[in-house]
């Protein structure tokens, strides 16, 4: 292997999991319990929820990753946010009590994030079974109109999902800056010297979904170029 292709696949790793692992890196960094915190990131949630007239919406403990869930209305946080007192339990479940506020004002591009997730679900289910036939059909296929046809499916799959990360960016940076900053920012719950943290594991918690974007994105591009 040239120097060239080590190097392209060195930049490549790092476009991919940089990200994510800068991410990990910035909640981990700010996790550090606080004695003088009067509340968990939990607590912080439902006293939120409860302030803002938002009833029907919940917190639990979770173990698939902080998220709120807009079909059964719940703020689901890790055992670290959701028991924890430190910058990033408050920082990170105020961010999720942002999404608990855009789909109570209904947000449109949340809305159109949970359509797309919906058709996605579907399609990944299809994406799966193709991409483990997609070799064989590759040997199968003489034609080579049908072999177009079926590099078109694939990236048709591919863009479908890369979508829902493009439509979940802007929204995951609404949650972060437009709701949870503010929140913070006016409410006190924070102390100043505390806010430039907040807003590092705020931008993390916004950009969490960057490194699943970039792979799908490569792999789009990966399709298109098999095109080519």
């Amino acid at each position: 292997m040239g120097l060239l292709a080590i190097i392209g696949i060195g930049l490549l790793l790092a476009i991919i999991f940089g990200p994510q692992f800068w991410v990990k890196h910035v909640i981990q960094k700010h996790s550090k319990k606080r004695d003088d915190f009067p509340g968990t990131g939990g607590e912080l949630a439902q006293h939120l929820l409860g302030e803002l007239n938002i009833d029907k919406v919940k917190v639990e403990v979770t173990k698939l990753g902080d998220h709120y869930d807009p079909r059964d209305h719940m703020v689901r946080l890790l055992p670290d946010n959701h028991d924890g007192r430190s910058v990033s339990a408050v920082a990170i479940a105020a961010h999720e009590v942002g999404h608990a506020i855009q789909h109570h004002e209904g947000n449109k591009l949340l809305n159109l994030r949970q359509k797309l997730v919906s058709v996605a679900s579907i399609t990944d289910k299809f994406a799966a079974v193709f991409f483990f036939l997609a070799p064989v059909l590759g040997l199968v296929v003489k034609s080579p109109a049908a072999f177009v046809g079926v590099i078109i499916i694939g990236i048709s799959f591919i863009a479908i999902r890369l979508l829902v990360h493009l439509v979940t960016l802007p929204v995951e940076w609404d949650a972060s800056f437009a709701k949870a900053l503010p929140i913070l920012e006016q409410g006190g719950f924070l102390h100043p010297d505390d806010m430039p943290a907040a807003r590092q594991v705020l931008k993390a918690a916004a950009l969490t979904y960057v490194s699943v974007a970039l792979a799908s994105l490569l792999d789009l591009a990966r399709w298109i170029r098999i095109l080519r």
